[in-house]
């Protein structure tokens, strides 16, 4: 693939069920993500404004390419209700060559057809 259409996996976390599933349809209807998986709810330690903080998450996978990332990070922060949400992009470093080519099929932006 080419370094654009790279495929990626993007990780984010949300505090709870519903709003992981609200980002997942917002990224999958907009084409930002081929597919996007809600892993059930785990516990995150994590350093926030200089304190450690230790609450329950939903994790979030996206699988999409490189060059939807931009606009998908963009979207989900906009979205969440987190004031820095995770995003984070990891490349698949090998596939199955036709998941692959939906994956990137499935992400294209719609060209819309002017009625003549």
């Amino acid at each position: 693939m080419a370094n654009d259409t790279e495929a990626i996996v993007v990780f984010m976390t949300a505090p709870s069920r519903e709003e992981a599933g609200r980002l997942a349809q917002m990224m999958v209807r907009e084409r930002l993500a081929a597919c996007v998986q809600i892993l059930p709810e785990m516990e995150s330690v994590y350093r926030w404004q200089d304190q450690i903080e230790q609450q329950r998450e939903v994790l979030i996978i996206a699988k999409t390419t490189k060059s939807r990332f931009e606009e998908l990070e963009v979207r989900v922060r906009a979205s969440h209700s987190y004031e820095t949400p995770e995003i984070v992009a990891l490349h698949l470093i090998a596939g199955s060559p036709p998941y692959l080519e939906w994956l990137s099929s499935s992400v294209e932006p719609q060209v819309e057809v002017a009625d003549s």
